[in-house]
């Protein structure tokens, strides 16, 4: 038994409606973190915040750190007198980090742990370390760069 023969314009029909389903599931998977989240980048270096005083050295503790959320920003001091920063966001889904304790930046969302010495994954679900980002120390005072 052989199948009836169709007309162009079934198959033409046929390609459309599949083409049409396969650009939804496309549209879904993006807007469902299918694709790259630049909200996970390092902080601007450009337009807005340089100069900017964030704290007195004496306010980041030695082999700790403080969160500035409002720049998006971690200031950490793994040893005396090293001053390292890195983005707030968690490379994992966006999410702020909480906090800097126990030798790690934390975020608190999925349990993802940074080094406060270069930013590098301690413990995941983070695939990524914290990207580095830009600061300036003068005397007791540390800026945005």
């Amino acid at each position: 038994m052989t199948e009836p023969a169709t007309t162009g314009r079934a198959t033409t029909r046929r390609c459309f409606l599949t083409a049409a389903g396969a650009a939804g599931l496309a549209a879904a998977l993006t807007a469902c973190g299918g694709g790259d989240d630049s909200s996970s980048a390092a902080p601007s270096q450009g337009g807005g915040g340089e100069g900017m005083e964030l704290a007195k050295t004496s306010d980041i503790p030695e082999g700790g750190g403080k969160v500035f959320a409002d720049h998006k920003i971690v200031v950490t001091q793994p040893k005396a007198g090293e001053f390292k920063a890195f983005s707030s966001v968690c490379p994992h889904a966006g999410n702020p980090v909480g906090d800097v304790s126990g030798g790690t930046i934390n975020c608190p969302f999925h349990g993802s742990k940074f080094s406060i010495t270069d930013g590098s994954v301690q413990a995941g679900p983070s695939p990524k370390p914290l990207p580095s980002a830009e600061i300036e120390v003068k005397g007791g005072t540390i800026s945005m760069a």
